[in-house]
């Protein structure tokens, strides 16, 4: 990939969201961070991320409003959303996904297998974007 892709990780549980970064940062991706939805969505404004790894409960906004708002925004409309959540019942998966979520992980999840899946989300868009050129 020959861009660094934006990346913003919004959990309320700081160690997830340190790990998380340190991970993505080592791969070589522009990343930030949020401890909940309100402040989510104001960094998602300016940040403009190409994935968000998006908590679905946080305080103050949960993760399927800052979901509805992203996509609703044609300025972050495009980023690729994976939720995480402890739910874990075919329900709350299928909300997430009403909501316009990507994807759903379940907590706890394999670190390995979400970069993997970080890694091939980007490398669709980095492909996308190269067909556009």
């Amino acid at each position: 990939m020959s861009r660094a892709f934006r990346i913003l990780v919004v959990d309320d549980e700081p160690f997830l969201v340190k790990i998380l970064m340190h991970l993505l940062a080592n791969r070589g991706f522009e990343v930030r961070s949020a401890g909940d939805g309100e402040v989510a969505v104001r960094i998602a404004m300016e940040f403009l991320p190409d994935l968000v790894l998006l908590d679905v409960m946080m305080p103050a906004m949960t993760g399927h409003e800052v979901c509805r708002l992203l996509r609703a925004d044609p300025a972050t409309a495009a980023a690729h959303i994976i939720l995480l959540s402890a739910m874990g019942q075919r329900e709350d998966r299928d909300a997430g996904l009403a909501a316009g979520a990507d994807e759903y992980v379940i907590k706890p999840f394999c670190t390995g297998d979400l970069m993997a899946r970080v890694e091939e989300a980007l490398s669709s868009r980095f492909e996308e974007e190269h067909k556009a050129a």
